[in-house]
C-alpha cells in the first residue's frame, strides 16, 4: 500500500471538500469554463500539493478551517500552470488522458487557465491573511520565471546543473515550499516552524521534479499517463541528458547535440532509443535518482525541529512515495 493510501484517513475527508469548492467555482460561469473544470477533477492525479497544505496545517493543529480553501487555490494555481504549460509544450497527454488544449483547443487552455488563475487569488482575498497574499504572489511569480527560464534554454544541452536546479526550484519546488509554510502560517507557529515547512516542502518539490525528469527516460507510458521521452521531444535538456552530455567525449557530445538540433517532430521514437542507451551507458538514469535522494535527505532533516506524530510520519512516507515512484 502506498502513503497515498496508507494515510487517506488524514486528509480524504477534506481533500473531497476541495473538489467540491473546485467545481462549485464554475456554477454559473460560461458552458467552457464548466467543461474544463469538470475535466480537472475527473481526470484524477495525486493531488500532492493540496495534500501538503491539509498535513502541514494538521501538524502544526491548525483549527481554522481554512486549511481547505487554501487547498483549492493552490490545487487551482498549480493546474492553471498545467493548463498553460501544455500549450507551450503542445503536450497531447496528463494523468492519463487528453490535455485541455488536446480536446477544447489551445485558445480555450490559455483563457480557463487565465480565470483559474484568477479564482486563486479571489480565494486568497477572502481569507484576508496578508502573509498568504505575499508569499503565494511572489510563488506565482517565480513559477512563471522557471518556465520563462526553461524556454530560453529550450533545446541547449550546455546548459549547466546550476542552472537546471534554479529552473526545477522555481517552476515546481517554489509551489511545494509554499503549500508547506501555508500550513504553519494558518496555524499561527512561530517563524522557525513555518521555515522548517517550507525548506520541507522545497526539497521536496525539487527531489520530485529530479525523478520525475529520471522517469521521463525510464518509465513507461502506461505507468506514467503520459508518452516516455517528451522531455526529449520538447528539447528539454534535464539532469540526466545534463550528466550524460558533461561526461562524455566530443562523439558523443556532437552526436547528442545534433539530436536536439533537429525538429521536435524528428525527435521520434529511434532518435529517443538512441539517446536512452547514451544515457544508460553512462549512468545517468542512477546518477539523477542519487541527487534526488539527496534532497530527500535535506527535506527530512528540515522536518526534525516537529515532534512525533500521524501526520509528520505521514508526510515523511509521502516524501519517499514522491521520488521512489513509478508514475
Amino acid at each position: 500500500m502506498n502513503p497515498l493510501e496508507k494515510y487517506q484517513g488524514l486528509y480524504l475527508p477534506e481533500l473531497k471538500k476541495v473538489d467540491e469548492k473546485i467545481l462549485s467555482l464554475s456554477k454559473g460561469r460560461a458552458g467552457l469554463i464548466s467543461q474544463l473544470v469538470a475535466h480537472i477533477i475527473s481526470s484524477g492525479g495525486k493531488r500532492l500539493r493540496p495534500v501538503f497544505v491539509i498535513l502541514s496545517s494538521k501538524l502544526c493543529g491548525n483549527e481554522s478551517g481554512f486549511h481547505i480553501d487554501m487547498s483549492a487555490c493552490v490545487e487551482l494555481l498549480h493546474t492553471a500552470t498545467l493548463f498553460h504549460d501544455d500549450v507551450v509544450d503542445e503536450s497531447k497527454m496528463r494523468r492519463g488522458s487528453k490535455t485541455a488544449n488536446e480536446l477544447w483547443g489551445n485558445s480555450a487552455s490559455v483563457l480557463v487557465g487565465d480565470f483559474l488563475l484568477a479564482q486563486s487569488f479571489i480565494i486568497m482575498a477572502e481569507i484576508g491573511n496578508n502573509e498568504i497574499i505575499d508569499l503565494l504572489s511572489k510563488t506565482s511569480s517565480k513559477i512563471t520565471e522557471g518556465e520563462v527560464k526553461q524556454l530560453m534554454h529550450k533545446s541547449d544541452i550546455t546548459i549547466s546543473y546550476d542552472d537546471y536546479i534554479e529552473i526545477v526550484t522555481s517552476k515546481t519546488a517554489e509551489l511545494f515550499a509554499a503549500c508547506c509554510r501555508v500550513g504553519g502560517v494558518l496555524a499561527g507557529v512561530g517563524e522557525a516552524q513555518k521555515k522548517a515547512l517550507e525548506d520541507f516542502g522545497r526539497s521536496l518539490g525539487i527531489a520530485f521534479q529530479i525523478a520525475d525528469d529520471a522517469l521521463d527516460y525510464s518509465a513507461s507510458s502506461k505507468k506514467i499517463g503520459k508518452k516516455t521521452g517528451d522531455d526529449f521531444r520538447e528539447g528539454k535538456a534535464t539532469l540526466p541528458i545534463i550528466h550524460t552530455y558533461q561526461n562524455s567525449d566530443d562523439a558523443v557530445k556532437r552526436q547528442l547535440e545534433g539530436m536536439f538540433d533537429l525538429p521536435s517532430k524528428s525527435r521520434g521514437a529511434e532518435k529517443f532509443g538512441q539517446v536512452r542507451k547514451l544515457l544508460l551507458a553512462k549512468d545517468s538514469i542512477e546518477h539523477t535518482m542519487k541527487i534526488s535522494q539527496g534532497y530527500v535527505t535535506k527535506a527530512k532533516e528540515a522536518l526534525e525541529i516537529f515532534a512525533d506524530s500521524e501526520y509528520k510520519r505521514a508526510m515523511l512516507e509521502l516524501l519517499d512515495f514522491c521520488v521512489n515512484r513509478k508514475y
